[in-house]
């Protein structure tokens, strides 16, 4: 059975139970995943005992927004469209990834996973060796990736062939509104407690991005090049925690499967397509160590 089989064996009424999206229970999650950043942010600013260590878990907690931007480009974490846009371009900002701008790269990577030429995610080559490997999870390449996305984006209309025609001038917009509202964030900042900035965004997402990376690196890596979306795409399982964190992705081949279903419909999307499940990992520790065996 391949992906559009499956597809096809859902009857309309899982269908219609299984994209069903819901505000209340995007909301809910949001305000749990921002009560958290908040938490660390107010623990961090009042200094508390080993607040330093707190850096860090607020790094991995902001660039796991990530996850949260992925799903707005698919406008399912909420019922309600312009929920789904706000949101989406406060964790663009957050990131430095223009909203607008990353839903077409993404939905390029949904329509052609895994197809070389085709698939803008695997331009950017999986490392090869221990040198490679360390670069990739330090997150330098994605900074300078997104650097350039942005600041060429801002100067010049996009030529990049996922991006239709008609919207280059909108992403091009996009991108000088992210760059004017940067400069100006930072340029009143200087006025300001500039530590505040630094420890409480700028230093956490430089040192949480290494664990989006390890996380990233199971979605496709070591999958075969195929149109199979039970072959190509990889479902990790973890623990709650980490679901929760990453808005039930870690069920990522359920979700390429099915694009149109919410994160908090996944697991029942895994539990009707769990006995065809080609490529899984046993945890993203299991995975990386698996990755470094075999791949280094």
């Amino acid at each position: 059975m391949d992906n559009k089989d499956f597809l096809s064996s859902l009857s309309s009424v899982q269908r219609a139970q299984l994209t069903q999206r819901s505000n209340i229970k995007g909301l809910i999650h949001l305000m749990g995943h921002m009560g958290m950043i908040a938490l660390c942010t107010s623990m961090i600013l009042l200094e508390v005992l080993y607040w330093q260590a707190l850096v860090l878990v607020q790094g991995v907690l902001l660039v796991f927004l990530f996850t949260l931007l992925h799903e707005t480009t698919h406008k399912t974490p909420f019922r309600t469209a312009w929920i789904n846009h706000l949101v989406g371009h406060f964790c663009g900002f957050i990131l430095f990834i223009p909203s607008n701008w990353f839903r077409y790269f993404h939905m390029a990577h949904h329509r052609f996973t895994q197809v070389p030429g085709f698939d803008p995610e695997i331009e950017h080559p999986k490392p090869e060796n221990w040198v490679q490997y360390m670069i990739h999870i330090s997150g330098v390449p994605i900074w300078v990736s997104q650097a350039k996305t942005i600041g060429s984006h801002a100067f010049q209309q996009t030529t990049e062939s996922f991006v239709p025609l008609g919207q280059r001038s909108k992403v091009k917009l996009e991108a000088q509104i992210y760059l004017i509202v940067y400069l100006c964030f930072f340029g009143a900042s200087i006025g300001l407690a500039k530590t505040t900035l630094i420890y409480v965004w700028l230093l956490p997402i430089i040192l949480g991005q290494p664990f989006l990376r390890l996380y990233l690196l199971a979605e496709h890596s070591r999958c075969p090049m195929v149109t199979n979306i039970l072959a190509n795409t990889r479902t990790t399982l973890t623990n709650r925690i980490v679901c929760a964190m990453a808005w039930n992705m870690p069920y990522h081949t359920e979700h390429h499967t099915f694009p149109s279903v919410p994160f908090h419909k996944l697991r029942a999307l895994h539990k009707l397509l769990k006995p065809h499940l080609q490529v899984t990992s046993k945890g993203y520790l299991a995975f990386n160590k698996g990755y470094i065996e075999e791949e280094l």
